[in-house]
């Protein structure tokens, strides 16, 4: 069995996926449009003049694998109830991944040293995803 995060940035995509890219080297390895799909979309899921909008993504980040949508296209994601978690090997690669994600985004709280972590904090992304970026102790 296999559980992987499938993020639906609401119209966003493509603009989350660029924004991954340069903060995390995200690597894209699949992302189809709406245009591509050699079927109508279900009714009330692809607004007229969305044809070039990602139906589906598929990128890593390191050695995770996540998958991604436009979904309804209203501009508006939702992220609620759910954080991931990244993994870096050092304080200063906490400090660019941190960084990165900050930018446009909102600080949930400071990197920090805890009792599990020589530097933890939590930022939610300008998409509203929540990230907690972590050194193993």
């Amino acid at each position: 069995m296999l559980v992987q995060p499938y993020l639906n940035f609401d119209g966003r995509c493509e603009e989350a996926l660029n924004f991954y890219q340069k903060a995390l080297g995200a690597e894209v390895s699949i992302a189809l449009r709406m245009k591509d799909s050699p079927e109508a979309p279900p009714p009330g899921t692809a607004p007229p003049g969305t044809e070039n909008k990602i139906m589906h993504a598929t990128f890593r980040i390191g050695e995770s694998t996540l998958m991604a949508s436009v979904c309804h296209c209203a501009g508006k994601p939702k992220f609620q109830g759910i954080s991931l978690s990244i993994t870096v090997p050092n304080e200063a690669a906490a400090q660019r991944a941190f960084a990165s994600l900050s930018d446009g985004g909102t600080v949930q709280m400071p990197l920090t040293k805890t009792f599990f972590s020589p530097s933890f904090g939590m930022v939610a992304d300008r998409f509203g995803v929540s990230w907690m970026v972590y050194v193993a102790a």
